[in-house]
């Protein structure tokens, strides 16, 4: 008998995973989550159904998170993590010797506890002194800071469940006010390719180049995601992600990665025009809306 794992992505179309076996299913306060052994994928991690992380790829989705920005502005003192309770954006932040911290937002303590024990590879940077985690709820957290942060990466799950307030206009209104003058933030921001999901695409950029002088967006190619076509926003206050790129002083870090370098950094950015128009026609919604 074979077990597969399936993921409806859109009307019509789901991507399927042969499982080995189930590794753990429980129901936190806050969502169902499952760990599943797949032999092409290694481990992975499902939310309420829906793929996080898997092992084969995590790297891709982590390292864009983390490298982008640190690549534009390497002068980043203080970290704040939204989400995030696999532990990845975390490790790959952990490589960088200037960070003086790094705060974790999660509101699901059962979601680092599960990571720590079945994807402790992805768990590890929770051991980093400068690490400290917060289990509560991140929107709230973001509201009472104010010019704390020269990042802040915001890792949610999909636009539903306990994820749902971290795509509000509100949320990304207090994330500007909790940055620093200098400040950066990341967000994923789904897949252009299905409607649904370029629908939230066109609404987040929107809203993001509304509150932010910057606001661009960047892609990555992750097998395990809908229609493996991701996207990320780059948002700033002061930094633009490619004019104000320095790529030789990032590769003389020599933090070595597997998916993210200097030469992808600048392609990441060149969008396919269908992309492009969508993008496009969130900022016409947002100024027609003010």
């Amino acid at each position: 008998m074979q077990f597969w794992y399936s993921e409806h992505h859109a009307p019509g179309v789901k991507l399927s995973f042969q499982v080995e076996k189930q590794l753990y299913s429980a129901e936190s306060a806050f969502q169902r989550i499952d760990v599943f052994e797949s032999m092409e994928l290694g481990r992975f991690l499902t939310l309420d159904g829906f793929m996080m992380v898997a092992e084969k790829d995590e790297f891709i989705y982590h390292e864009m998170m983390a490298h982008v920005p640190m690549a534009v502005f390497p002068g980043v003192k203080r970290v704040l993590v939204v989400g995030a309770g696999d532990g990845g954006v975390v490790r790959e932040l952990t490589r960088y010797g200037g960070i003086a911290s790094i705060d974790l937002v999660e509101i699901d303590p059962m979601v680092i506890d599960v990571c720590k024990e079945y994807l402790p590879a992805m768990a590890c940077g929770f051991a980093d002194k400068r690490v400290r985690v917060f289990h509560q709820d991140g929107a709230a957290f973001v509201k009472k800071e104010r010019g704390v942060y020269d990042l802040i990466i915001v890792d949610s799950t999909d636009p539903i469940g306990p994820g749902a307030q971290l795509f509000t206009s509100e949320f990304f209104q207090d994330c500007y006010h909790a940055l620093t003058g200098q400040g950066m933030m990341i967000n994923q921001h789904e897949t252009p390719f299905y409607e649904k999901e370029a629908l939230i695409v066109q609404q987040m950029h929107g809203r993001m180049s509304g509150i932010f002088p910057i606001a661009e967006v960047y892609q990555a190619h992750i097998p395990t995601y809908a229609s493996g076509h991701w996207l990320f926003g780059f948002s700033s206050k002061q930094w633009h992600p490619v004019k104000n790129f320095n790529a030789a002083s990032w590769d003389a870090l020599n933090v070595k990665t597997q998916y993210y370098n200097t030469a992808l950094h600048v392609g990441a950015f060149a969008l396919p025009n269908y992309v492009l128009d969508l993008l496009k026609s969130g900022e016409v919604r947002q100024n027609e809306n003010h």
